[in-house]
């Protein structure tokens, strides 16, 4: 359930993102690509554009020429540049806030672990224990089914538990993006 939870949160993180950036784009970017094809097509006139014959009555219907169309492309190319690398960037801080919020839920079940059993699992037992009852000593006296499942961070990597920790009744992080332990990315529930 708490897993469900956490997908849920990071679809509705990643839809949030997928909003700013779709607002993004039509506040910004479709003014800007019609002042762009109106200054485009007013210098391309200027350039190539052949003066009307007075004498000509019939008139043919205007469209776009080849050339016309590829500047348009190559703006929206430019665009579509500049814009991407803002969207993902923001994906990965919808996934850091995703992991942050499993963190959470996982001190919460370990609060709960701890006022029912008088103590936090061990680090043989892990995370596991907040879902099975644990086998290796020592037996909680009153243990109960804490999570559905042991939620893995946003990039499909394990938390790593440890029990007790340096200073702190606990450690629990994610190794982060990299999935490397001990690296400047790493997710810290104490930080």
């Amino acid at each position: 359930m708490n897993e469900d939870a956490g997908l849920l949160q990071f679809i509705i993180a990643l839809l949030i993102v997928a909003a700013k950036a779709l607002l993004a784009i039509i506040i910004v970017g479709i003014p800007s690509l019609i002042i762009i094809f109106y200054i485009s097509s007013y210098i391309y006139n200027k350039l190539f554009g052949k003066k009307e014959e007075k004498e000509s009555s019939k008139k043919l219907p205007k469209g776009f020429t080849l050339i016309e169309l590829l500047v348009v492309i190559i703006i929206l190319g430019l665009l579509a540049a500049i814009i991407v690398p803002r969207v993902t960037g923001r994906v990965d801080e919808a996934k850091i806030e995703t992991t942050k919020v499993q963190m959470k839920a996982i001190k919460d079940a370990l609060e709960q672990y701890r006022l029912d059993n008088g103590r936090y699992p061990t680090t043989e037992q892990g995370l596991k224990a907040l879902v099975e009852k644990p086998t290796v000593p020592p037996i909680p006296p009153r243990w109960k089914r804490y999570l559905d499942s042991v939620p893995k961070d946003a990039w499909g990597n394990d938390f790593i538990y440890i029990s007790p920790g340096v200073n702190r009744p606990y450690e629990l992080r994610s190794p982060g993006p990299d999935g490397e332990e001990g690296t400047e990315d790493d997710i810290d529930i104490w930080k």
